[in-house]
């Protein structure tokens, strides 16, 4: 039993990583190519400092159980010498992820969800799902699949940010 568990570790730290070097997300813009995208996972820890006190301080997350929360950053960068209009960061949420409410960042960017693997995107508000018996309702968190950041201003040459979420490790 205890080799089981052991197993389901690493198959999940291995998921972990295996997403960590895939290219998360996907941009585009006016020039696509020209929108570098950089995904980050960390974990917060907490440590006591020299004075005694607790701090939390960040890193990286190649070691996560179940269980655990992962921060996962985005960062994006205008490479092109021309202002990038119209970007959208899209990234898909890890199959063995669950979306942690309310926890979705990206300042001056519209936030939309897809609960269909990517088809369709909605406010949180309005996305909505059909149930096995034919039932429509709102769809949580638990369903979200995607989410998908689209600036609201015009990204200028060499500019870049990021946005993020957090995820609950299954």
């Amino acid at each position: 039993m205890r080799a089981r568990a052991i197993a389901e570790r690493i198959s999940v730290v291995a998921l972990t990583v295996v997403w960590l070097l895939a290219a998360p997300g996907v941009a585009r813009g006016a020039d696509a190519g020209s929108i570098e995208l950089r995904a980050v996972a960390e974990v917060e820890e907490e440590f006591v400092n020299e004075k005694g006190e607790i701090e939390i301080r960040r890193a990286d997350a190649a070691t996560v159980v179940p269980g655990s929360e992962v921060l996962y950053t985005i960062y994006y960068l205008n490479l092109d010498d021309e202002p990038a209009d119209n970007v959208v960061i899209t990234n898909p949420i890890p199959g063995h992820m669950l979306l942690v409410e309310g926890s979705v960042v990206g300042d001056g960017a519209e936030v939309t969800f897809s609960a269909d693997g990517g088809k369709t995107y909605a406010a949180a508000d309005h996305l909505t799902v059909i149930e096995q018996d034919g039932r429509e309702r709102l769809a949580d968190a638990s369903d979200y699949t995607h989410i998908r950041w689209e600036l609201n201003q015009t990204l200028a040459a060499g500019k870049g940010g990021d946005v993020g979420f957090l995820a609950l490790l299954l």
